[in-house]
């Protein structure tokens, strides 16, 4: 039998032995159902005591060691270890997950805490500053978070009794949180006088203020605000592990292993000491207690659970036993009775039934226990020790029978033979005694052949041989009893075991990878009855096999629950359990195995859901051998989109070579050229590698994608328009229900998706942060608001947005291999599915989290891979198309049926109202009714179906269809050769669009004389496009080669193609017929040039370093030019037709005399007096300026002049197409630069009149027009081109002010302890209320000089002592801050207050009065400060100050938003701006606050501040920016000023898109230094900049 597949019968976990109290507490909560909640090794248990039933909950994949109850007691949630660990929210009903929250703690989650109403959840990290964040857990979003301390945290709580407010505590400390905006701010628990500094274990929170906390010397501190107010000592004898409150009091313990009841009061109410009852024992120690009416649960460090009744406290009723703290690595079975032996590093040994799911007896040894074995007749139990001794006790009572020490090492393996005869003892000493049983254990063999450790053995059937494994791997035979090394092969054949519990051996090489050494599986058990076998590794994860399981890299089913090792594994006598012990977890987990008889009954068990894949995907296919990918497919799935250089690292390669700015900066550079281009038709389509990326809009345009350009074609017109927000590739596009906007996802480092209006074609939201590489799939909800988008990175991420927020609602990993589409549930938004490579999956939303669940395919087949899906009509109902031509059909996850449906896979699918249609790669498309019983109708793709008067031609029957889309009573079918096509209901096909096929594009060549171009391609064809307004494809004929480069003759009757095998023809211009061919070389022809004037030679140049000539007239080569030392790229003639100036790949520029081909040097101001006939060169001194700054990582690819020599376009490798004026002397011009190309741009050519710039975008297939803009008659659109690489540095003056400020270095002063009062004004001393006139804004007449009447007559208290001074009082401050700020004095209530600051204080100063209040939360100087103007916001202040690093701790940069009247602190928003915040705006409705950093990057960042929430945030400018205000009318956009920089931003979702402001209509005019911004009426911008004085 040497099947792959995995076994078909499943094992199900039955129960649990054990309970987590070692390092944990305040883990054991009664649920509402009066069920018992805990957890123990990685799985959450719901215990029920009456029916004495667990429940599992199996969503975590590593230690749990935190837990909390949610108010309402039926969830709860778990937090587990591990290094991206996260927090799960689960029904302890149901056992199901509810939320997941992750990507923020690392190590592990200590603790967690639910608030009041349950909303909000606390947690707490186990990473080096414990991390505290707050959660809105139903939505899976991170609220606010901040450094915990530097030290350990115990436990935290939120004060029941008062919003917003936290208590924590743990070494050496207690901390009082407030949660304010999104920030946490602490206060530490003033110890004072009355009690000693110490560590805090746990903590309640009682109403007024008052905190009871637990010490670790077992005295009780009580706390009233941060103060400690008074201490009951003695509460318990030692540590106070555990504090539980309940409605009648409070219940704690304790490390003494008492119970302590309290009332409300904290007055005594009754102890307990669990020491001292029946089940009491030294040393026992209370990690947990819940407390509920008349019963109390108790968790202890050794694993116990007791549920206690108050009235008969002294009989404690145990309801659950586990091993103590050690390891655990003995497991035997016994031979006859369901009962499981264990003995741990705990030294105890304990006998579980498996029946009655409890513990029946215990006994304690002298030495911790390593292995166990029990006697075939069940009467003997032996145990080895790890001391090299072992015991043998009668299982019965108990009783010891014999203890033998013949070894110094460990013993790690025992077994009875199976005659009953000998004991087998595996010792770390490398050997194994045999001792006769009937003889008192009497030592009768020993085998020596092992040089590392014993870790398994097996006897033979009959006694007569033993099989051992060792720490080496090695497997090696012994004859018994004498203990005779057998050697010989013919001897061992006919062997039969009698066990299998080894783990090298051929019947069980298929449980070890394909490529891996490594010895981590620690157990094995084969049950040869069943034909399974079970193992049990390092990681946690109990595997079922086939047995015998031959070939290695097996399939498997995998189960988790255990945490880190599973030492040990075994089947019960009747192979009805499988028992599993874990090493560090020291639990047993009983699992019930159910063979694949039983499976049909058990169907109605839904399949386990996995958080992490718990069924593996190395498991996951059930089947060994996969059928061969389709050749399409697998061609796609090589292909990479990772690049050398993504377009966001131009920021940081530009930054590298500031030198090389420098030197430059100081020479004077051209300007940039004032004509200009703009993107005006693009040939192509994005077939080849995407699917279902066409569809029709509201308006019945067609929207679809090519290189890096969302395109909307209008078909009537025939033209294009584009939206250009990308900068690579776009790999997949999705439309809204409503058919008005579209989201496109890109390629790219940190990849975004743009959603943008097709009609507007601007941006509405720009969603990044999530996926690496690029985004391959996207799709809208139905009802529109959300947008799920899968990566192509190594785990294909799929998340789920909140697309006008811009917030990601939920991420997980996909699946290992690539995923083809997602799609959202129409009726329910909560649930997806993917399809990819061997992939179905069904997701559900869980908070942060999605939980998936694969396609259960039943007997039905096997997982094939799956290139399409949609919904049907119903919500459980979805349909997936198949790489064979399937189209399978899913209820909930499982697959009811399979209809065949194309020959070849089925790529695209589309539900109508009525039905599906489908397209394959047989070109064919199908209609089928709603339940895909019967094809209504077919239409195949064919040149013979095409409409009369459809333009372009149709280039092979039968293309592969990639996607299709209904509407307007067509259908609209994309293929992957890259047209477009519309299929009339009746039959008939018009041809829309048409591009190149995969394979890069390099040759272009334009017509002399006629709006005509031709391409050639890799892809095998040559191509003449009309370039006059029909836009359309001329004509087209297959080569048998790819080429890569092509030129008209100068009567434009002949077209020289070349080709990459060394061969090149000359057609016939119109009908692409040959008229002759030659072949001299080998390699690629890189580039081909008719003469000037007759045309009478062509020159061909070769990827072999050679330029052949060629006389037309008589076809003969002519001449060589020789001496490159790299391949040829480019090649012009001079306009006599005599010489040639070629470039090659080393960068040299040559020139060779024609027809001979003979070498000249020719020095560079002559090159420039010669009079060329075309420029398409890249090299020489007069076009020096086209190579960036970057040079070394890009090439300039292609270049080409206008006819009046005014104007150089060149391509490079970044995908841009830019102008320069020419000649370009001098290092890095400034020119204008377009994007639309992906990658490379790989050539550029003017048409004949200049009218149209022509441009190939290699890998992206696409040919682009460009119409030529001159200066002068240009419409105001110009604002697609980007200005040059550097900005200039030579403009204009400074003012010193100016440049002082901007020197100025906000770094935290010398005093790093804060002096200032951090916290406010205390109630006593609070400023009195304004009065009545003040509130109104009555301004008294100042006529009266004299102060004020005061308000109460003020009697001189003679009699009374006079009090001592408590505190200082702020009572005036002299100073404004002006140095370095700006427009921060503000008038409110109409001119009756002015408000402004100084240091770190907000002043508010009454005009009538001539009072001043203060403001003062901040703890270092306020920089600046804002008034909101929306009249629902009246004298609400934004204030930003210094701070230090960003670290989100309480000396981090913050802005306070406040009521300037009565100084109340609305929100506190903690900032990434490292060193201070410099600049902030209200927007319009007043509900956003815009800020700006002081950090490198000069961050701005958009908040909501009343939530506290972070909506946007990006780098702004290099040099300092000092203002940044919203329009007056605008939520969504903003101006931002500074050094020589205004910018003009849109908010869209949570991106900021900018524009910088073009000076170029004002003549002459230079980018200067902004100071200040104001807005006009119609809202456009005016600036008012510094002044220069002309001396």
């Amino acid at each position: 039998m040497a099947d792959r597949s995995a076994p078909s019968c499943h094992l199900r976990l039955e129960w649990v032995y054990g309970y987590r109290g070692h390092q944990c507490r305040n883990n054991l909560y009664y649920t509402a159902a009066k069920e018992i909640v805990y957890f123990v090794a990685g799985v959450g248990v719901v215990y029920s005591p009456r029916e004495h039933r667990q429940k599992f909950y199996l969503g975590h994949q590593d230690d749990i060691i935190s837990l909390a109850l949610h108010p309402e007691r039926v969830l709860v949630a778990t937090g587990q270890v591990g290094k991206e660990p996260y927090i799960c929210v689960w029904d302890s009903y149901t056992v199901q997950t509810v939320s997941v929250l992750k990507d923020v703690h690392t190590h592990g989650i200590a603790c967690l805490a639910f608030d009041l109403d349950g909303q909000r959840l606390v947690s707490v990290g186990l990473d080096s500053k414990n991390t505290v964040c707050v959660w809105d857990w139903r939505k899976g979003k991170l609220l606010s978070m901040a450094p915990g301390h530097t030290d350990r945290i115990f436990d935290i709580s939120w004060d029941l009794y008062q919003p917003n407010k936290l208590v924590s505590c743990g070494v050496k400390h207690i901390k009082f949180w407030s949660l304010c905006g999104n920030s946490l701010t602490p206060k530490r628990g003033v110890f004072g006088k009355t009690g000693d500094l110490q560590t805090i274990l746990c903590l309640a929170c009682a109403r007024d203020e008052v905190t009871y906390s637990g010490a670790l010397n077992g005295d009780i501190y009580v706390w009233k605000g941060i103060n400690l107010v008074r201490t009951i000592q003695g509460a318990h004898a030692a540590g106070i592990f555990s504090m539980n409150a309940c409605e009648e009091g409070f219940a704690t313990g304790g490390r003494d292993g008492c119970v302590r009841l309290w009332d409300l009061n904290f007055k005594a109410i009754t102890v307990i000491d669990l020491r001292e009852t029946d089940q009491g024992y030294k040393g026992l120690s209370v990690r947990s207690v819940c407390w509920r009416g008349d019963h109390i649960l108790v968790g202890t460090q050794d694993s116990e659970i007791f549920e206690i009744v108050v009235h008969e406290r002294n009989k404690p009723f145990l309801i659950m036993q586990g091993h103590c703290e050690g390891e655990l690595w003995a497991l035997a079975v016994h031979p006859t009775k369901p009962l499981a032996m264990t003995g741990s590093d705990d030294r105890s040994v304990r006998i579980w039934s498996l029946i009655d799911h409890a513990l029946i007896a215990r006994c304690n040894m002298e030495e911790p226990i390593r292995c166990a074995a029990v006697s075939t007749d069940g009467i003997h139990l032996a145990l080895g020790m790890k001391d090299g001794s072992f015991t043998v006790l009668r299982v019965r009572d108990m009783t010891e029978v014999v203890h033998i020490k013949d070894r110094k090492e460990a013993i790690h393996e025992l077994k009875y033979s199976p005659d009953g005869n000998f004991l087998a003892v595996g010792s770390n000493d490398s050997s194994v005694d045999i001792y006769g049983v009937v003889q008192r254990y009497k030592k009768v063999g020993e085998c020596i052949g092992s040089s590392s450790f014993i870790t398994h053995m097996d006897w033979s059937s009959d006694s007569k041989y033993l099989q051992t494994n060792d720490g080496n791997g090695k497997r090696l035979f012994y004859r018994m009893p004498s203990g005779k090394e057998v050697t010989n092969k013919e001897e061992l054949k006919g062997i039969q075991w009698a066990s299998w519990t080894c783990v090298s051996g051929l019947e069980v090489n298929g449980i070890w990878p394909k490529y891996s050494d490594i010895n981590d599986i620690n157990s094995v058990d084969a049950n040869f009855i069943g034909q399974v076998m079970v193992t049990a590794d390092d990681y946690g994860i109990v595997k079922l096999f086939r047995y015998p399981c031959l070939r290695k890299g097996a399939k498997f089913k995998k189960y988790l629950g255990h945490s880190a090792h599973v030492t040990n594994v075994r089947w019960s006598h009747d192979h009805q359990w499988v028992v599993s012990i874990g090493g560090a977890d020291h639990s047993v987990f009983q699992w019930k195995f159910v063979p694949d008889r039983k499976l049909k009954d058990s169907l109605h068990i839904a399949p386990q859901e996995s958080l992490v894949d718990s069924n593996s995907d190395e498991s996951d296919s059930d089947q060994s051998d996969v059928p061969e990918l389709d050749s399409e497919i697998e061609q796609e799935t090589q292909i990479t989109y990772r690049r050398q250089v993504y377009k966001e690292d131009l920021p940081q390669l530009k930054e590298q070579c500031k030198e090389k700015r420098k030197s430059a900066a100081s020479k004077r550079r051209e300007r940039a050229p004032g004509n200009s281009i703009r993107l005006h038709f693009v040939h192509g389509y994005r077939g080849y590698d995407c699917r279902s990326n066409l569809f029709y809009t509201q308006t019945g345009e067609i929207v679809y994608h090519v290189a890096a350009v969302g395109v909307v074609y209008n078909r009537q017109q025939n033209t294009q328009r584009f939206y250009l927000g990308h900068d690579d590739d776009i790999l997949c596009l999705a439309i809204h229900p409503l058919k008005d906007y579209v989201a496109t996802g890109q390629v790219g480092r940190d990849s975004s998706i743009h959603i943008w209006d097709t009609e507007t074609i601007k941006p509405l939201s720009v969603l990044k942060g999530y996926h690496q590489y690029g985004v391959c799939a996207v799709d809208f909800s139905a009802d529109g608001k959300r947008l799920a988008s899968v990566g192509i990175d190594d785990n294909h991420t799929i998340v789920l947005w909140d697309w006008k927020k811009g917030e990601k609602l939920s991420a997980v990993r996909g699946s290992k291999d690539k995923i083809f589409v997602v799609k959202i549930n129409p009726y329910m938004p909560d649930k997806l599915i993917t399809v990819g490579i061997k992939h179905m999956k069904f997701w559900r939303r869980a908070g942060g989290g999605l939980i998936g669940r694969k396609g259960c395919i039943g007997a039905l087949g096997r997982t094939d891979t799956m290139m399409c899906a949609v919904y049907g009509w119903t919500e459980e109902m979805a349909f997936s198309g198949t790489s064979t031509g399937d189209v399978c059909i899913w209820r909930d996850v499982f697959l009811i049926k399979t209809v065949k449906a194309h020959d070849g896979p089925v790529f695209s699918m589309h539900a109508l109202e009525k039905g599906f249609v489908t397209g394959g790669k047989d070109g064919v498309v199908a209609l089928w009714d709603d339940t895909f019983e019967r094809c209504l109708k077919t239409y195949a793709i064919k040149r013979a179906a095409l409409a009369p008067g459809s333009k372009g031609l149709l280039l092979e029957d039968n293309p592969s269809i990639r996607a299709i889309s209904l509407g307007h009573g067509h259908i609209l079918v994309g293929t992957k050769n890259g047209e477009i096509l519309e299929v009339d209901k009746s039959g008939p096909i018009t041809l829309l669009v048409q591009g190149h096929m995969e394979g890069e594009v390099w040759g272009l060549a334009t017509h002399p004389h006629l709006p005509i171009c031709a391409t050639v391609s890799d892809d095998k064809t040559l191509r003449i496009w009309d370039l006059s307004p029909s836009h359309c494809m001329l004509a087209v004929r297959k080569l048998k080669k790819g080429g890569r480069c092509c030129c008209f003759s100068p009567d434009g009757k002949a077209l020289a193609v070349g080709l990459n095998d060394g061969s090149f023809l000359i057609v016939n211009a119109d009908t692409l017929e040959d008229l002759v061919s030659f072949q001299h070389r080998k390699d690629v022809i890189s580039e081909i040039r008719f003469s000037p004037g007759a045309g009478k030679y062509l020159a061909v140049a070769s990827c072999d370093n050679f330029v052949d000539i060629y006389n037309v007239m008589s076809s003969k080569r002519v001449g060589i030019c020789k001496g490159a030392s790299s391949y040829i790229t480019h090649m012009d003639w001079d306009v006599r037709g005599k010489l040639l100036q070629v470039n090659t790949g080393a960068k040299e520029q040559l020139f060779f005399e024609a027809p001979r081909g003979k070498k000249q040097t020719i020095p560079s101001l002559e090159v420039e007096k010669i009079g060329w006939a075309s420029w398409t060169s890249v090299l020489g001194s007069c076009c020096e300026g086209i190579w960036p700054i970057i040079g070394e990582v890009t090439d300039v690819t292609a270049s080409c002049l206008t006819s009046d020599s005014k104007v150089l376009a060149t391509g490079d490798d970044f995908g841009f197409v830019k102008l320069f004026r020419y000649p370009a002397k001098g290092k890095f011009g400034k020119f204008k630069r377009y994007v639309a190309h992906s990658t490379h741009v790989t050539n550029v050519r003017w048409a004949y009149d200049d009218s149209l710039l022509v441009t190939v975008g290699g890998a992206d297939t696409s040919l682009m027009l460009w119409t030529y803009e001159v200066e002068g008659h240009r419409d105001s659109r110009q604002c697609d081109s980007e200005e040059s690489d550097l900005d200039s540095e030579e403009d204009g003056g400074y003012d010193s002010d100016v440049t002082r400020e901007n020197e100025i270095n906000y770094t935290i002063k010398a005093l790093s302890t804060n002096i200032r009062p951090m916290f406010g004004i205390k109630p006593h001393l609070q400023q009195k209320e304004p009065t009545l006139d003040e509130r109104q804004g009555v301004v008294r007449p100042p006529v009266s000089r004299a102060l004020p009447q005061p308000e109460k007559l003020q009697t001189n208290n003679v009699g009374k002592k006079k009090r001592p001074i408590e505190d200082l009082i702020l009572e005036l401050v002299f100073g404004y801050r002006g140095k370095d700020c700006r427009n921060n004095v503000h008038y409110l209530n109409d001119g009756a207050d002015v408000i402004y600051h100084t240091a770190s204080v907000g002043i508010l100063y009454n005009v009538a009065t001539g009072s001043q209040s203060f403001y003062q939360e901040h703890n270092d100087d306020i920089l600046c400060l804002t008034v909101n103007q929306h009249p629902k916001f009246t004298n609400i202040v934004a204030t930003g100050q210094v701070g230090d690093s960003a670290d989100m701790s309480a000396t981090a940069p913050s802005i306070h938003v406040w009521d300037a009247m009565n100084k109340q602190t609305l929100s506190v928003l903690r900032c990434y701006h490292s060193k201070g915040v410099c600049s902030v705006s209200f927007s319009a409705t007043g509900k956003l606050l815009l800020s700006i950093g002081l950090d490198p990057e000069h961050t701005i960042t958009i908040w909501k501040w009343q939530e506290g929430a972070k909506i946007a945030s990006r780098a702004g400018h290099n040099q300092r920016i000092f203002v940044a205000e919203f329009r007056p009318d605008s939520d969504t956009q903003f101006v931002s000023v500074g050094v020589k920089h205004v910018r003009f931003w849109t908010l869209a979702g949570r991106a900021l898109l900018s524009k910088k402001g073009l000076l170029s209509s004002i003549e002459d005019a230079r980018m200067q230094t902004m100071l200040s911004v104001a807005f006009g009426a119609e809202a456009e911008v005016k600036k008012n900049r510094q002044l220069l004085v002309l001396k």
